[in-house]
């Protein structure tokens, strides 16, 4: 490639030389974001192509992506992202003209090409943040793979056409000042100029098929009418979005602070108390606000399962319909990122070892085609997650075999099926006969649980041989605020979380029992429930030593129900979780701390680990 001193060119990005333009920051940052939000939706319409190839509102909705990034990329100059978006625009508008059928190689292609953008995209970020030059991404030969599907469609309809090559359009002068990756001053203001590009990226056709698609469709109407409209939401940074959330927090704190303070007590006027009460009011709803901006829908998770599904079936040589339900319920976003990775080695599981081949479902008198549900729903204030399958089932005989050749129960034990089914988390259990490239490490499922465990979640396990395996994760909606008991033991304040407590009460005196000297029992409706003593996890001195002079708070962990013993109940207070630090984090039973309404510090306890640790887990 001859490149003169003006004009230097790095894998087919032109630097700022060539074009000033395309090293303003801002324009590169707003066409990383929307490329990367047209790729997600280019793959999702994609494996919506691929279950019906004659879905023609899909192949629009692909080839108005692909065309927006290559009339971007030709405006900033990206030589290799527009030829590339070029190529696979010119398939899907044969496509479209019915001069070429969409077949799984087509679609493999296109999510090649896809996958390679999204690489792009990695690397101009890269070359944003921090300033390091751009390495192409291995292309192998994709470009050539993509034409030589538009010239093979002579059978069908003819040659391919030939698109005009794009041009980088040519701005208005622009004064540089300096040129520094994530440093560019300009004298000439670039507000506007994106939006060019994208007017030069719209089709150009009066009446292209988006029209007629939104003509015989209403609902496609309204949204294409909504684009003319304005914008009805802006982009926040996400830090920006955290340390709101934050003083919310602490402004819920310094309004319960007043509102509890003793001074104000003291013969506290009509007039103040309904200040108070408005202030409460606000305050609430200001928080509620807040912490719904940081929801969002948990589909965005369930969409990035679909291409893996697809993939993962096809390289097994297996048929899975992948069935999602649910998709608009919200969780905290900061939940939802934590949740990607032990979401897909779940579904990679089922995939890999739960779903059969065809031939061993036609034996069983099952049909070819498996399939796996994603589904999400509330229940009592918490989200639950159900992956589920309809394959093989959980090898019961299998796990408890292996979980005794490696001692993690006795020979003699027989635990039960929740029991045996939870061996799975141990880490490096696995049962697989053989290690694939997708699983059978023994690593993972433990990682699974250790990540629910950190976002104050759980998982339990439905296995049924045969019929298919089902694994239920409850999550709380956000990580930032908790339901909560404010519990005394001694002169100390607790706080247990509302979710794990299932009921209250004052034990009589016969109800208390010691099992072979050591633990401690309590009958709760018919049930010998092992009894914590908060004031000896604790090492502090109680008000009272006897369990029936106490309250018994009965919670639950790991389907295994239990009792705190508490001195006294304080009252329900809604609490914002603070971190304890690095020195405090690992410490079992306490999962926070929280500033209670007269200023005093409260632990948050976590049932979970307060259990495990009475057992010597």
């Amino acid at each position: 490639m001859a490149v003169d001193s003006d004009h230097k060119s790095v894998g087919g990005v032109q630097t700022p030389a060539a074009n000033p333009l395309a090293s303003d920051p801002e324009l590169m940052n707003d066409f990383i974001l929307e490329s990367r939000e047209h790729l997600t939706g280019i793959e999702l319409q994609l494996l919506t192509l691929d279950q019906d190839p004659l879905n023609s509102e899909a192949l629009h909705a692909i080839f108005r992506g692909f065309h927006t990034i290559k009339g971007m990329a030709g405006f900033l100059d990206l030589d290799a992202i527009r030829d590339l978006a070029h190529e696979v625009e010119t398939v899907l508008d044969l496509a479209r003209n019915f001069k070429l059928a969409i077949t799984p190689t087509i679609i493999d292609r296109i999510l090649e090409s896809k996958d390679y953008l999204n690489t792009w995209m990695n690397e101009l970020e890269g070359l944003l943040h921090g300033g390091k030059t751009p390495v192409p991404p291995e292309a192998g030969g994709l470009l050539d793979a993509i034409r030589a599907l538009i010239g093979g469609n002579a059978s069908i309809g003819g040659p391919a056409p030939q698109l005009p090559a794009v041009s980088p359009v040519s701005p208005a002068p622009v004064v540089v000042a300096g040129v520094v990756a994530g440093n560019v001053e300009t004298e000439a203001p670039s507000a506007g100029l994106l939006e060019l590009a994208r007017e030069l990226a719209a089709p150009s056709t009066p009446e292209g098929p988006a029209d007629v698609a939104a003509a015989e469709n209403p609902e496609a109407a309204k949204v294409i009418e909504s684009k003319h409209i304005g914008a009805r939401s802006i982009k926040v940074e996400t830090a920006k979005l955290d340390y709101l959330v934050d003083m919310v927090g602490e402004m819920v704190i310094a309004q319960s602070l007043v509102r509890h303070d003793p001074d104000l007590a003291i013969g506290l006027k009509p007039r103040l108390a309904r200040n108070l009460s408005q202030l409460t009011r606000i305050t609430d709803d200001v928080q509620r606000t807040a912490m719904s901006m940081r929801m969002i829908p948990v589909g965005q998770l369930f969409q990035k399962t679909s291409r893996l599904v697809r993939d993962l079936s096809r390289k097994a040589g297996k048929q899975v319909e992948l069935v999602l339900a649910g998709e608009e319920t919200e969780l905290d976003r900061n939940i939802v990122e934590e949740l990607a990775d032990p979401l897909m080695h779940m579904v990679r599981n089922s995939v890999d070892h739960g779903i059969e081949t065809p031939e061993e479902r036609e034996r069983t008198g099952k049909s070819p085609v498996a399939r796996v549900t994603l589904k999400a729903g509330h229940q009592a204030g918490y989200i639950v997650i159900e992956i589920s399958d309809d394959g093989r089932g959980l090898p019961r005989e299998k796990i408890l075999k292996k979980a005794r050749e490696k001692h993690l129960i006795a020979a003699n034990d027989e635990p039960s099926e929740s029991e045996i089914f939870a061996l799975i988390f141990h880490p490096g259990f696995s049962t697989a006969d053989k290690i694939t490239d997708v699983s059978g490490r023994g690593v993972g499922m433990d990682v699974v649980k250790k990540q629910l465990q950190k976002l104050r979640g759980k998982i339990d396990v439905i296995s049924k041989a045969g019929q298919g395996t089902t694994f239920l994760l409850k999550l709380p909606l956000t990580l930032a605020i908790i339901d909560g008991l404010v519990v005394g033991v001694g002169d100390q304040r607790y706080v247990v979380p509302l979710f794990a407590v299932r009921e209250m009460m004052k034990p009589a005196e016969e109800a208390i029992s010691t099992i072979h000297g050591r633990q401690e029992m309590a009958m709760v409706r018919g049930n010998l429930l092992p009894l914590i003593r908060l004031h000896q996890r604790f090492n502090i001195k109680p008000r009272h030593e006897l369990p029936w002079e106490s309250l018994l708070i009965v919670s639950e962990s790991g389907g295994k129900q239990f009792c705190l013993m508490v001195d006294e109940l304080i009252g329900k207070q809604e609490v914002v979780i603070k971190s304890l630090g690095d020195s405090m984090r690992h410490i079992a039973g306490v999962a926070g701390g929280a500033i209670l309404g007269d200023g005093r510090v409260g632990l948050i306890l976590d049932p979970e680990g307060l259990f495990g640790a009475n057992r010597g887990e």
